[in-house]
């Protein structure tokens, strides 16, 4: 893929930029949030934004402090990897070509790059490409998420290895290392311009900012999903790239359930709390940023 030098378009460096915290319900109740239309007299979720200027660091100039490293994904819950060659995926527009074309290039990067990683079992994936003129929130024109949070719960990763493997596998599987790690990249032909994706490294959240959220399907009445909001914290380390491009991948690791050690205790791995931001820096003509997220389960060792 040819890449547009676009310096003066693409901010870079650190930056304070506004970020969406979870505020709880001021009743008490179970956070919720209805992913279609919701069921007559209720809200589309029941929480508020806590909005928070936060600085974000740009680790454009620091890849190798983030790239190729186990000790990255483990330990902050992210990983970068770089010069991909083109996709046998061109357009990213039919998603049953996107399964043919695209999803074996993301395994086997998966298996390169996951240390211990054995089998890549895919279930899901989402292109955002908001256009000038598009209803928002449309399959076809989904915007950039502006909320932090984690895809998965412990719970919901659980039920994920349940729904997308048969049960005899899924009970052996439960036994091992598995983890949910979705793979970001910018579609733009250019470096991205306009809402970046910040992410903050898993060491620096703590457990009890870590809220789960019920994700309700009114279409689906007997499958209710988990994800997790975050609750602000002064000593969450937030990080981005800037311009991204399309030879660029983003390893986001949701969950791991490998206990792993962080300030002398024992926490849960993975929990990447993440979110696209508003950069104050981008021009106001700034290209619309494309991406597509592809989700998986991932095992092994």
């Amino acid at each position: 893929m040819a890449i547009s030098a676009l310096p003066e378009r693409v901010p870079r460096g650190d930056v304070v930029a506004q970020l969406n915290f979870f505020s709880p319900p001021a009743d008490g109740a179970v956070p919720f949030n209805y992913v279609d239309t919701p069921p007559e007299g209720e809200p589309q979720r029941n929480f508020n934004d806590d909005i928070r200027d936060v600085l974000i660091e740009d680790i454009r100039g620091r890849e190798s402090e983030f790239a190729e490293s186990p000790a990255s994904l483990d330990h902050n819950a992210f990983l970068l990897v770089q010069n991909q060659p083109p996709s046998a995926e061109k357009d990213f527009v039919d998603d049953e070509s996107i399964r043919k074309n695209y999803y074996p290039e993301v395994e086997a990067l998966l298996l390169k790059h996951v240390p211990g990683a054995t089998r890549v079992v895919f279930f899901d994936h989402t292109i955002r490409r908001a256009k000038k003129g598009d209803v928002p929130n449309t399959p076809q024109s989904r915007g950039p998420v502006l909320r932090v949070h984690i895809d998965q719960t412990a719970h919901a990763a659980a039920g994920r290895v349940r729904r997308h493997l048969p049960e005899d596998e899924a009970e052996a599987a439960l036994k091992g290392r598995y983890r949910i790690i979705n793979v970001w990249r910018p579609l733009n032909k250019n470096p991205v311009e306009s809402s970046p994706l910040a992410f903050a490294s898993s060491a620096s959240v703590r457990d009890e900012d870590v809220i789960t959220v019920e994700h309700r399907y009114p279409k689906e009445r007997n499958f209710i999903g988990q994800t997790a909001g975050i609750q602000y914290h002064p000593d969450q380390k937030w990080h981005y790239l800037s311009g991204m491009t399309g030879d660029e991948r983003l390893l986001l690791e949701c969950f791991d359930s490998e206990v792993l050690k962080k300030d002398n205790a024992t926490v849960k791995g993975g929990r990447l709390a993440h979110t696209a931001f508003t950069d104050p820096r981008s021009v106001p003509d700034a290209e619309g940023r494309e991406s597509i997220e592809v989700r998986t389960l991932v095992f092994g060792p």
